[in-house]
């Protein structure tokens, strides 16, 4: 199985774990949240950049 893989199984799990413990829109706000906020701290430089590049090299 490659990194990327294994990356989004994680996720997958997590999200279900969650949807167990919590109402789904705990859940939702937690799933969608963090990268929304980690893509907020960036600074205006690294978002540019970060707009600019392909998927494929975001994970370089």
């Amino acid at each position: 199985m490659s990194r990327n893989a294994k990356i989004a199984a994680g996720g997958v799990a997590v999200g279900l774990i969650l949807l167990i413990w919590l109402p789904w829109w705990a859940a939702l706000l937690i799933v969608l949240g963090a990268p929304t906020a980690a893509y907020l701290m960036l600074d205006p430089s690294q978002r540019r950049r970060l707009r600019r590049v392909s998927r494929k090299e975001v994970g370089r």
